[in-house]
């Protein structure tokens, strides 16, 4: 945990124990990096607002890391700092819980990113979650055993969001990985390309989910 103020520390700390987790506190971001390194943590609550360095560069410098980058991350953000969200969730943050926080919500999301096995996955490659399977290495998508058609890019964007269930991309990071960087395309043909996805998958298609301001999930298989 990556939190510099004592009293949201303590609150933190008692809750996470009291559900069994052990807990490691950094007061700074320097003394994070330091601490991951040693201690090497199943997950990271950072803090973006910290003494000297900030968690923005903490999470890049994690993400960037070979023996750090699968450790995932949750940003804890003050409420509305939409911008800072955006900016985690593009340096590899898993997810973000805004301040102030209740306590339940915080566990749910620690449970939620620990227990992310992501989809069954074939030795092939293919990827099985929910009713919808993706097959990347013969293009095709079936819902409930019956294929469904998609243009090159609605396929790469589904393939994108099935292989890390739970986790918000944004609309950059997916121009990015469909595209590749510095693709000139605006966020409106994501929005375009998500409306096409959901419609041709049917009612399997309500597992995308929109988050507000931000981007794009598949809903974990379990989730509501």
């Amino acid at each position: 945990m990556v939190e510099d103020e004592a009293p949201i520390q303590e609150l933190l700390r008692f809750n996470l124990e009291r559900r069994g987790y052990r807990v490691e506190v950094a007061g700074s971001g320097e003394a994070a990096l330091e601490a991951v390194a040693t201690f090497r943590p199943d997950l990271v609550l950072l803090d973006i607002m910290l003494p000297g360095t900030d968690g923005l560069e903490v999470c890049r410098r994690l993400k960037g890391g070979s023996a750090t980058r699968r450790v995932p991350i949750i940003m804890l953000t003050a409420l509305g700092e939409e911008a800072d969200i955006v900016a985690g969730l593009e340096l590899g943050a898993d997810d973000y819980v805004t301040k102030p926080f209740s306590p339940r919500v915080l566990l749910a999301r620690v449970a939620a990113v620990l227990r992310r096995g992501g989809p069954r996955e074939a030795v092939d490659g293919t990827l099985s979650i929910h009713n919808i399977l993706v097959d990347p290495s013969r293009y095709k998508v079936e819902v409930d055993g019956a294929e469904v058609a998609l243009t090159t890019t609605e396929f790469k964007v589904l393939h994108l969001l099935a292989g890390q269930p739970g986790r918000v991309f944004t609309r950059y990071q997916i121009v990015d990985a469909v595209h590749g960087e510095d693709y000139p395309v605006t966020d409106r043909s994501v929005d375009v390309q998500i409306v096409g996805l959901r419609r041709k998958l049917g009612e399997a298609g309500r597992h995308i989910e929109t988050v507000r301001g931000i981007g794009y999930r598949l809903r974990e298989e379990g989730g509501a």
